[in-house]
């Protein structure tokens, strides 16, 4: 097992995986990010309890905005314009948003959660509606204020449109009264306490105009001092959240006033000088779609975050596997944990569906910010489709990835000061937040299925007949199973029950969830192939296709029974799929620390993971033990002596 490549030829090399990975232009797109989370308020401190921990996600909100406004210290072009309005040029760049979100996702989810509702939800929010200049924005642009965003309820979460948080015009002093109805109308969303110092939030609710029902709106209401809530606001901390420090809150109001300008207006709707309701935007659910439309940017956040968190844990993992040794077969003495089928096998299939992931993510944020400028709606449409299942795959992959990493770290990687327990946990929050990833992919489910074709047996791109270590073909396999689920499900559906629209849709929801779940299975292996074609011939350019091989090969086993029944695929290449996959596993084991070091990740970073450092056991030396006195033992003396090799 190689544990270090140096090399002009292996750097270029990574430098291109890196670009694949990070973008083209990665030094303007992500040096900020990656500059700050290397400073001295970003590095691993002791801070034990939750409170502390809680105070140091607010201390560290403080910092990043203060490298928005001053800029970090050395003349360096990060690519991202500092000044007064940092801030706000942030929530404006989708692209530095989720830049944001990779890197600090590692470092502090807690810090990440309350830095995204801040710059995206809150000041984004903000400046889609009402634009520069409309509002003092300076108490938020200057953390004198932290904005939140509060829209989920107690007995509504993904059915947003049936928020019961009532805002009603009052005529008589021209403003809004904010008044929660009942228990389930609580709004139950993260860090609306006076923790951090004061807080204003947006807050849905339903406008009522003369008992007129007008549908969801954004409402801009101060909820906090430094020190408790307003009069008529109410916050209860909800119990510790498992894994975060985030001030998870139930938030309600006692008719509370706001003025006219407290409403988030704009051609969705809006309360005209005589007090008269207007909208260009007839159905009430697209009006909520409309106020909430940051959703979008927030779940390409949440892909971003999982991303950074599951490379990462993956370059850590690496870097212990090869640290780490173990007693060998008989007669060959110690080697790397790394060196055993057993071990690498998973992380070589996570680094190829990290490197998917991170594809992925960055085709979806590609083409909503594509589609973010065209007139046609239907653009628009499939491109946020693309985002939320780019969001559920990615998210629920990390996961996965967290997971398998975790373990083969053992008992050290449990405890908290190596890092990984955070990021499982943070990962959790990512799956709920935005969207719960069942619901999102469900919906997206629904729209593919009413779009699909009539059932017909689809050509594999590849042509017939193929062979496996043809990406095309592969590619051509992922798209005949993606349409193979959705075929299934319209026959489904077609024999369900007419005028029983649920019955229709639960004997179809099964493998239209299994036809999303294809669809980005063929998307990242797409955009695997988009990226190959980019690179020179080489080095880079064979490592990734290798890895978009494995990629595929890994998800055809898994429908390899109905791809051959359907004719794209002999018995003897579904009998050659593992033998296929397992020569790619030994070809790329020795690229992992290769490959890990394309993640770019800061050492600053990896020097605050203890288990990811050569001499990982002097993390857990005793300055007082009795190894230190007399010369040591002969124990202490091997383990020198191992440390040295």
């Amino acid at each position: 097992m190689t544990a270090t490549i140096d090399s002009p030829f292996t750097e270029r090399s990574t430098e291109l995986l890196t670009a694949v990975l990070l973008g083209e232009d990665h030094h303007r797109e992500h040096g900020f990010w990656r500059r700050l989370i290397a400073t001295e308020p970003f590095r691993r401190p002791d801070r034990p309890t939750t409170g502390q921990r809680l105070r140091l996600a607010y201390d560290r909100l403080r910092a990043l905005n203060d490298g928005l406004v001053h800029g970090l210290d050395g003349d360096v072009d990060d690519g991202l314009a500092t000044g007064p309005d940092g801030g706000a040029r942030l929530a404006a760049d989708p692209r530095a948003l989720a830049a944001l979100h990779e890197w600090l996702g590692p470092v502090d989810p807690a810090l990440t959660t309350v830095a995204g509702i801040h710059y995206n939800l809150f000041l984004g929010s903000l400046l889609d509606h009402d634009g520069p200049g409309r509002r003092d924005l300076s108490d938020f642009l200057r953390l004198r204020s932290t904005g939140t965003f509060l829209c989920t309820e107690v007995a509504h979460g993904n059915d947003a449109a049936a928020i019961e948080t009532i805002a009603r015009y009052d005529r008589a002093r021209d403003g809004f009264v904010l008044h929660t109805p009942h228990a389930g109308a609580q709004k139950f969303m993260p860090n609306t306490s006076p923790a951090g110092g004061p807080k204003a939030g947006l807050v849905a609710a339903r406008l009522l105009v003369d008992g007129a029902d007008h549908g969801v709106f954004l409402f801009l209401v101060p909820l906090t001092d430094a020190e408790r809530p307003l009069p008529g606001v109410r916050v209860r901390r909800l119990p510790a959240r498992m894994g975060s420090p985030v001030d998870h809150c139930l938030t309600s109001f006692e008719r509370v006033l706001v003025g006219r300008d407290a409403l988030l207006a704009g051609d969705h709707g809006r309360i005209g000088d005589d007090g008269v309701f207007s909208s260009a935007v007839g159905n009430r659910r697209r009006r909520l779609l409309a106020s909430i439309g940051r959703v979008t940017a927030g779940k390409i956040s949440m892909s971003a975050c999982a991303v950074g968190s599951a490379r990462a844990t993956l370059a850590v993992a690496v870097r212990y596997g090869v640290h780490r040794h173990v007693s060998g077969p008989r007669g060959t003495g110690q080697v790397p944990v790394m060196a055993h089928r057993s071990h690498h096998g998973p992380l070589v299939r996570a680094m190829a569906t990290v490197f998917a992931m991170s594809l992925l993510h960055r085709r979806a944020l590609d083409h909503w910010e594509a589609a973010r400028g065209d007139a046609a709606e239907t653009c628009r449409e499939d491109a946020e489709r693309l985002v939320a299942v780019a969001k559920g795959w990615i998210t629920w992959q990390a996961r996965s990835v967290i997971v398998e990493c975790r373990e083969r770290c053992g008992a050290q990687a449990l405890l908290e000061n190596n890092g990984m327990s955070a990021l499982l946990t943070g990962v959790e929050g990512a799956i709920t937040a935005e969207g719960d990833n069942l619901a999102i992919h469900a919906k997206a489910a629904a729209e593919m299925l009413l779009a699909a074709e009539p059932a017909g047996r689809a050509v594999p791109s590849g042509g017939e007949p193929g062979e496996l270590s043809d990406p095309r073909f592969l590619v051509g396999l992922l798209a005949a199973l993606e349409r193979i689920w959705f075929d299934r499900a319209g026959r489904r559906m077609g024999s369900a029950p007419h005028g029983d629209p649920l019955a229709r849709w639960n004997a179809a929801s099964g493998p239209a969830l299994r036809g999303v779940e294809a669809h980005a299975h063929r998307q990242a292996a797409e955009a695997f192939t988009d990226a190959a074609q980019r690179l020179p011939q080489g080095r880079a350019r064979e490592q990734l296709t290798w890895l978009q091989r494995l990629f595929a090969l890994d998800r055809i086993a898994l429908g390899s029974g109905d791809l051959l029944a359907a004719g794209y695929m002999t018995p003897h290449q579904v009998r050659e799929l593992p033998d296929a996959a397992d020569r790619l596993i030994a070809a790329l084991v020795d690229r992992l620390p290769e490959l890990a070091d394309a993640f770019a990740l800061p050492a600053e970073l990896l020097a605050d993971w203890p288990i990811a450092g050569e001499g990982y056991v002097d993390a857990y030396d005793d300055p007082e033990a009795a190894w230190h006195r007399n010369g040591g033992g002969d124990l202490a003396t091997v383990a020198a002596e191992r440390r040295e090799r």
